[in-house]
């Protein structure tokens, strides 16, 4: 409502809370920690995917459907201050691996720390696949029919 009386409005007072001194329990669950540290691995450059073959399939099926399992391929441990991390990617063909799976455990760590607040027992990351570029083409392509 506004002031119709044409005099000074009461300022509001804003007290300072020191968060860490309030009483009570945050919990995590662990979908929502596979969650971040899924998002965290796609960024990475040289990603492909994450999860194995089987997965995959089902992802696409779920691309399609957009409805993306940002989980999918990710494991996580949750403990009371500590998180634990395993990852299954593909990599870009012709990434190098050791270089590809060393930034995805960084950015997987450096989520955890800043966005989860958890310290990190370990990532774990399982190179299953080498995506090729003419894989893509391959897909794409409609095979020519053997008989007519």
């Amino acid at each position: 409502m506004a002031n119709v009386t044409g005099g000074a409005q009461p300022k509001a007072q804003t007290d300072v809370v020191d968060v860490n001194r309030l009483d009570g329990r945050t919990t995590i669950e662990d979908p929502v920690v596979a969650k971040i540290a899924g998002i965290a691995a796609r960024e990475v450059d040289g990603v492909y995917a994450l999860g194995g073959g089987a997965a995959r399939v089902v992802g696409t099926i779920r691309d399609a459907l957009n409805s993306t399992d940002l989980t999918q391929g990710v494991s996580v441990e949750v403990g009371e201050k500590q998180v634990a991390v395993d990852v299954t990617i593909v990599a870009e063909y012709p990434a190098a691996l050791q270089t590809v799976a060393g930034n995805v455990r960084t950015a997987i760590y450096q989520a955890m720390r800043d966005l989860v607040g958890m310290d990190v027992a370990e990532v774990n990351v399982t190179v299953n696949d080498v995506h090729l570029p003419s894989d893509d083409t391959q897909e794409a392509e409609p095979q020519a029919r053997r008989v007519q």
